[in-house]
């Protein structure tokens, strides 16, 4: 394992992007034409991803919960746009051994059919309300291009249904998990993202209104990275959800899904690693601290095991390479798992009383007293994640690009990726020609400063806003 493996990112981002995964033995390819194996370590940090958002989400008062992997075609019908949207990716079960079903099934591509059919059971008063799901899952897309983590056939996520009595309760929800999921975002994985509301073209398939975090990656290209979804009283009214209100009165509720995915794991290899491998944010990282002994002395061995009581007593994650390979080789395997710090405990250091840290996002050497190597760490370990945030907030700010005409669009386009803030008149055939002619979607109509200040782009018309437009993954 050693970073000549790994392609150079800015000469081939595609294959700096597999190279990184497979060296840093995240996933395998398997057997199964686009699906993957998650590896040990790549399970790990969606280990972590899960744990830090589960929390919020019981914080917040949601209960997990776990629905069937199929769904019988008649279900599915139930609501119609919802079906159309899915239908291309939708992986169908006609037989039950070697016996045709009588109605075929589909594999999960999500669940809010089947939480609409247990709802219409379980709801029968205003007292049953609010109900706050979620659900970790698989999930299965017929995608036709599949890429580890960012595309595959089978994916791991989670998906939030709440159902609520009053159009204002479940408006408030939408927006809650939108903010649960750009802190989580911002805090853990160091990734600035952008929130907005998708158009109406590309909202979810059945939802009134569909709210968005737009991650770019090191490259320029966008990352949608978890959405949530406003359904109104549609999927209700499709599946006949009834309540019975306060006042006596049979009443339709509002409905709400939001969800991620292990595409989030994508987006964090994207957004910070480097030629050398890996790069992870120490909240989101499986193993903290690497530690290197250079000999095994016995002063070695012992301040080792010093240091290790100390890590162990405060929750700080850590590793002992203390294998057969050279120190070279280790410290470079060490830069490709992407611990964050890297501890080299070596004989002549000691002598000093000193170890050796490194930072892997600057890979900068610090020589530490061993009595002050758990303050050190700590702080580090906090220096790393801020830094690694505004470094991606300063690379996402730098391609961030204000244009106020087509051909500057055009240009754009056809050089570095990069989000376009541009005027729109909120016509879908402007969105769609902008699509069709320079291959840039619409990402989101921002919360703040979507105010237009002139003309829409594409056709010239008065704009009803302003709207950031990108490649996507």
């Amino acid at each position: 394992m050693n970073n000549e493996k790994i392609t150079k990112r800015d000469e081939d981002f595609a294959k700096w992007y597999t190279d990184v995964i497979k060296v840093a033995d995240l996933v395998d390819y398997s057997s199964v034409k686009g699906s993957m194996i998650i590896r040990p370590y790549g399970y790990a940090i969606w280990e972590n991803m899960v744990d830090a958002l589960d929390k919020e989400f019981k914080r917040t008062g949601h209960t997990n919960v776990q629905m069937p992997m199929f769904i019988p075609e008649s279900l599915l019908q139930v609501e119609k746009d919802h079906v159309e949207g899915f239908a291309p990716e939708v992986a169908w079960v006609t037989h039950g051994g070697n016996t045709p079903l009588e109605e075929r099934m589909c594999v999960r591509p999500t669940s809010e059919t089947l939480f609409c059919d247990h709802f219409k059971k379980i709801v029968k008063s205003y007292r049953d309300l609010p109900l706050l799901y979620n659900q970790w899952c698989t999930i299965v897309r017929w995608e036709k291009t599949t890429r580890p983590f960012l595309r595959s056939r089978e994916i791991l996520w989670q998906e939030g249904h709440t159902l609520h009595a009053t159009e204002k309760e479940a408006k408030e929800e939408t927006l809650q998990m939108l903010r649960i999921y750009e802190n989580f975002q911002r805090d853990y994985l160091a990734m600035p993202v952008l929130v907005g509301k998708k158009t109406d073209k590309e909202k979810f398939a059945g939802a009134e209104e569909t709210y968005t975090i737009e991650a770019m990656m090191y490259d320029g290209v966008a990352l949608q990275n978890g959405t949530s979804h406003y359904f109104g009283q549609g999927f209700a009214k499709a599946f006949d959800i009834k309540f019975l209100s306060k006042e006596n009165k049979l009443e339709t509720p509002y409905q709400t899904s939001w969800g991620c995915t292990t595409r989030m794991i994508g987006g964090l290899i994207m957004t910070h690693s480097d030629d050398a491998g890996l790069v992870l944010p120490p909240k989101i990282a499986p193993i903290k601290v690497d530690i290197i002994p250079i000999r095994n002395t016995d002063e070695v061995v012992s301040t080792i095991k010093e240091i290790e009581e100390k890590l162990k007593e405060n929750g700080i994650s850590y590793t002992i390479d203390d294998s057969d390979k050279s120190p070279g080789y280790r410290f470079a395997e060490a830069e490709v798992k992407g611990y964050p710090l890297r501890m080299e405990v070596g004989p002549r250091d000691l002598e000093s009383g000193e170890v050796t840290l490194v930072r892997r996002d600057t890979i900068e050497k610090i020589k530490v007293k061993v009595e002050n190597v758990l303050s050190t760490i700590q702080n580090l370990l906090e220096e790393i994640q801020e830094n690694l945030y505004n470094r991606a907030l300063m690379r996402r700010d730098s391609m961030i690009y204000t244009i106020n005409t087509y051909d500057e669009l055009k240009a754009m386009s056809e050089k570095a990726g990069g989000f376009a803030f541009v005027n729109w008149c909120g016509d879908v055939s402007c969105e769609e020609k902008i699509k069709d002619d320079l291959s840039l979607k619409s990402r989101c109509i921002p919360f703040i400063g979507a105010e237009p200040d002139g003309n829409c782009i594409c056709c010239g018309k008065t704009a009803t806003t302003k709207i950031y437009f990108g490649k996507q993954y």
